[in-house]
């Protein structure tokens, strides 16, 4: 992992990321690309009534020596961090500034999300998830020591997951984290008996070439079954793969994956399909 991209918004939940970033980088020699993105619409930037450029000049370098003073911290010492300043709040600009720096993961904190808030607005860490092509690991509260032991993966075992599970296992293996798979069977249309579950499971390990048991577990709902299982075993870290549905689609089918980053209180890692 050689370069970890974490959203800066001076909050607590970001300096969370940042710290959890920050011991991933001196395990694993990472470089952290610290992404500010300003609340500056291009109406205050280019008018020309009652609003004059060296006004959002004296803002832009507002915000850089804020952003530089939150950078200042003890435990960034011996750690490569390149600040990055982003005019606008713009959530696909996430995935395009990895895609210019060949980043291989994001790391940012989250508040979660609830109610109605969450179906029109959603957390910043949704968006992220929803339109990111890399890994995202969303952090909730502070974690002293990121070390990680128990990994929960769970998937629905179709063949599109299979990238998304190899992404997951070495994340996993860079972590020297036991991988626990689990297949959360429910009720209505997608339940599956045992024999239906494991004929599916089976397959998967098989194209995967994969050597591992698979857990299942039933529960009311997919999210819920995630939750509690990984409750169950005292779990460190969730992963689950994730479309990242947009528009529509989204509205109406929405996302395990940024359900589960949005309510689970462990760390919970996303993988792209």
């Amino acid at each position: 992992m050689k370069k970890i991209i974490v959203p800066i918004d001076f909050s607590e939940q970001s300096e969370y990321a940042l710290k959890v970033a920050a011991s991933l980088a001196k395990k694993h020699g990472s470089e952290i690309l610290a992404l500010h993105m300003l609340e500056l619409n291009q109406a205050i930037i280019s008018s020309s009534e009652g609003f004059h450029p060296e006004q959002t000049v004296f803002l832009l370098k507002l915000a850089e020596k804020r952003f530089n003073e939150f950078l200042a911290k003890p435990y960034l010492k011996g750690v490569a961090v390149t600040p990055i300043i982003k005019h606008f709040k713009v959530f696909s600009e996430v995935n395009e500034v990895a895609d210019k720096h060949g980043a291989d993961m994001i790391i940012m904190g989250s508040h979660g999300s609830d109610g109605l808030k969450e179906i029109f607005v959603g957390s910043n860490a949704e968006k992220v998830v929803r339109n990111a092509n890399i890994p995202v690991l969303v952090i909730k509260e502070e974690l002293e020591d990121f070390k990680i032991d128990r990994f929960v993966f769970a998937s629905d075992f179709k063949e599109e997951s299979l990238k998304a599970f190899h992404r997951a296992k070495d994340f996993a293996e860079m972590l020297s984290a036991e991988m626990e798979l689990v297949y959360i069977n429910v009720p209505g249309d997608d339940f599956l008996s045992n024999k239906d579950a494991y004929k599916r499971i089976n397959q998967f390990l098989s194209q995967g070439n994969i050597g591992k048991q698979v857990e299942i577990y039933n529960d009311y709902s997919v999210e819920k079954g995630i939750l509690n299982y990984s409750e169950s075993i005292s779990a460190d870290i969730i992963g689950i793969p994730t479309h990242g549905r947009r528009g529509l689609s989204h509205f109406f089918m929405g996302s395990i994956g940024e359900d589960i980053a949005n309510h689970s209180k462990i760390p919970v890692v996303t993988f792209k399909i």
